[in-house]
């Protein structure tokens, strides 16, 4: 269930205040930004919403409520904790409550160390306190060998009987020597997948080191507004300035070999995440085997390969002409087959006749054909725009 943020400007309240579900979803981005923007708030880095109200969510996080807060650090934290079990959530309170954290910079650090504390909320079940504290201590997970041969209460005697613990109103909680995280510096929001995106991509200057230590991270397909705001929080104001940094990709790995994704267009790269999304996950493995056949270079050449599938003909998991004469009798419906018969067939001589007029290649994923009329060149080098162009109306 995702929170709701009641938002005003301080310096305006004359303007209202909004209510925004948060974490925000991609679709919703573009939206809230405008709603945002209409109270003169919603900056990119700067700390200008205030919270009125706080609805649904961690208790906690209600000593928020009065403060000004960056949305964008705000949706964040949200996104974490919406991630988060019912353990962690307790771990993440009684942290928070030991600490007297109230900075949104020390939250969002806490949600990536929290999970090293020890919360007892429960003192009846000693043996369950003693092996969630062994697994604490031990980077969260332990083998079943080891619980087996885990004394959990006597673990969990030793914690209580040999360190201070701290009574909040969550639970009394061990710190177990946790060290606040400092992986957000506040300013680049480390890389975090909440929604089933495409790619993560790092947007940062041409001028930064390599690795960059100014870098903004995107999700793959989103809004223009959530690239820009991106650019502006990583500190580039010109579009050929940025270098990008590929993350987790959920492309076909053909993709992610053919393209050099260091110089793509951003925007050119958002539009084929858009396409790529679309596509069933047979048509994302044919999808590969295309890539195989055509060889783009440039995220707008494998958008006309997407827009052209119909042109390719896939035999999946063929590599040898006797796996593809099956597959063109058996599977492809251009064909009657018998199963009784089947001992009479040579697939071998049918792939190899296909092949004849149906030039293609055997790829790691199967035997892809190309039957249209253009040059695959030719087929690649169709305008991009008016492709863009009907995938915003749509």
């Amino acid at each position: 269930m995702r929170m709701v943020a009641v938002l005003a400007n301080k310096e305006h309240p004359e303007l209202g205040a909004i209510s925004i579900p948060i974490p925000i979803r991609a679709g919703e981005y573009s939206s809230v930004m405008k709603m945002l923007s209409a109270l003169g708030i919603g900056d990119v880095t700067a700390r200008d919403c205030q919270i009125e109200e706080l609805t649904r969510a961690c208790p906690t996080l209600r000593k928020l409520e009065g403060a000004e807060v960056n949305i964008d650090e705000l949706d964040y934290l949200a996104k974490r904790l919406d991630g988060f079990d019912a353990v962690e959530i307790t771990q993440f309170q009684a942290m928070a409550d030991k600490l007297n954290l109230t900075e949104m910079k020390d939250l969002i650090n806490l949600t990536f160390s929290c999970q090293q504390a020890t919360v007892i909320t429960d003192f009846s079940d000693l043996e369950a306190v003693g092996r969630n504290h062994y697994m604490n201590t031990h980077g969260g997970s332990a083998s079943m060998e080891e619980l087996e041969h885990l004394d959990g209460e006597e673990t969990a005697i030793l914690l209580i009987e040999g360190n201070e613990g701290t009574i909040t109103r969550y639970s009394v909680v061990y710190d177990n020597g946790m060290q606040l995280s400092q992986l957000y510096d506040g300013r680049n929001l480390p890389c975090y997948h909440y929604e089933s995106d495409i790619i993560s991509v790092g947007l940062a200057s041409r001028s930064e080191p390599a690795p960059p230590t100014n870098i903004a991270w995107v999700y793959l397909p989103a809004a223009n507004e959530q690239i820009e705001r991106a650019m502006h929080r990583a500190g580039i104001n010109d579009p050929e300035d940025i270098s990008l940094w590929m993350g987790d990709s959920l492309f076909p790995l053909e993709i992610d070999v053919a393209l050099d994704f260091r110089h793509e267009d951003i925007y050119k790269l958002n539009d084929l995440a858009k396409c790529v999304e679309k596509l069933s996950n047979n048509d994302r493995v044919k999808l590969g085997a295309v890539v195989s056949l055509a060889g783009p270079k440039r995220a707008e050449q494998v958008c006309r390969l997407i827009d052209n599938l119909a042109l390719f003909e896939f035999a999946p998991g063929a590599h040898t002409p006797a796996e593809y004469g099956r597959f063109m009798i058996q599977k492809s419906g251009h064909f009657e087959y018998d199963s009784n018969l089947d001992e009479y067939y040579d697939y071998k001589r049918c792939g190899l006749q296909q092949m004849e007029y149906r030039p293609g290649v055997f790829t790691d994923r199967g035997f892809i054909a190309y039957l249209g009329t253009k040059s695959l060149e030719e087929l690649m080098a169709a305008d991009l725009e008016q492709t863009r162009g009907v995938m915003e109306m749509q």
